[in-house]
């Protein structure tokens, strides 16, 4: 069990510059001073927007701390399903007291690291190419800080800029993390929208109402995504990548298919949501930051902690509708 305490931590500046940033304290005291930050630097207010919109199922992808595609993304599906006036860019005082309302809990809190934490095991080194992941016994984690930022959706950056000093392999340390419990509850789905364009997901209940949303790779040149609308055929977790040489990825060399083994860092992530075309599903990514600023192979990619909860959201027969309708946001 994940063990947070509300207590905030005011954290001594030790980080190397790079590393600087805003400490708990600021973060979870930060006002919007009616000016969007700049989308390259690391803001305190934003770490507590994209915190607060992720808790709301309106995922930022990544939390970083900066005002991204993703995070704007994110932002623009908040604002749309509150009736608020859409802006340019699309953090305002409004849209501050909205994302304010939805939780009083702070976004920065205590945690403990468990023995299970950093027992692994992990990888000593992830490999860049599919054919050398075929011979491992399983895709894991690389070292115990990406575990941890991954199960608090945070970038690895951010992670080690909260906590100067720590060390995350050594159980019973204390560090600060993003507050990421969801709202509980499991609401009816009607149905999946994947937009091609805007390289997004979202999740509707049955009044067209907007439950969640998560920014995705969507489909390549090499290998587009289908059209029209599908069905949820199977959900797995912890699954298998098989690789058909039929698929003739320009990356892959081998043309004898292959099977890599489970693990987060596993081409397909940690779920696999299989749709009713062969070869084609919605699944995570051992890159989480590269969500939609990369093509995928055909498939919907999401960072893995949004698969996972996508994947609690929807059953079998659930309609996936693919859609082309123009969005200003993919660049």
């Amino acid at each position: 069990m994940i063990r947070l305490s509300a207590g905030m931590v005011l954290l001594a500046c030790l980080a190397a510059p790079a590393l600087a940033g805003p400490d708990a304290a600021a973060i979870n005291n930060a006002e919007f001073k009616g000016k969007a930050p700049a989308d390259d630097k690391v803001s305190a207010a934003v770490v507590k927007a994209q915190v607060l919109l992720d808790r709301a199922s309106f995922s930022p992808g990544e939390i970083d701390g900066k005002l991204g595609e993703n995070a704007e993304k994110a932002l623009k599906a908040f604002v749309e399903s509150k009736g608020l006036a859409v802006s340019k860019p699309p953090l305002t005082s409004d849209v501050w007291g909205a994302l304010l309302a939805t939780g009083q809990d702070p976004v920065i809190v205590d945690y403990k690291i468990t023995e299970k934490d950093v027992k692994g095991p992990f990888l000593k080194k992830l490999p860049a190419k599919m054919e050398d992941m075929k011979d491992l016994k399983s895709l894991d984690y690389a070292s115990p800080r990406e575990a941890i930022a991954e199960k608090f959706h945070m970038s690895e950056a951010l992670l080690e800029a909260l906590n100067p000093g720590r060390k995350f392999d050594e159980a019973g340390q204390t560090i600060a993390v993003a507050n990421v419990q969801p709202k509980e509850g499991k609401p009816a789905v009607a149905r999946v929208e994947v937009d091609k364009v805007a390289q997004t997901v979202k999740v509707l209940g049955s009044s067209g109402e907007l439950i969640a949303f998560f920014p995705a790779s969507v489909g390549s040149d090499e290998k587009p995504t289908p059209s029209g609308v599908l069905k949820v055929t199977s959900i797995d977790a912890r699954p298998n990548y098989r690789y058909n040489p039929d698929y003739k990825f320009k990356s892959v060399k081998s043309r004898e298919a292959f099977t890599i083994r489970p693990g987060p860092n596993n081409p397909a992530g940690s779920h696999w949501i299989g749709l009713s075309s062969e070869s084609y599903g919605i699944h995570g990514t051992p890159n989480p930051s590269k969500v939609s600023k990369s093509e995928s192979h055909g498939c919907v990619r999401l960072a893995n902690w949004d698969v996972d909860r996508l994947a609690k959201l929807v059953k079998k027969g659930t309609e996936v509708a693919f859609i082309e309708r123009e969005a200003a946001n993919r660049k």
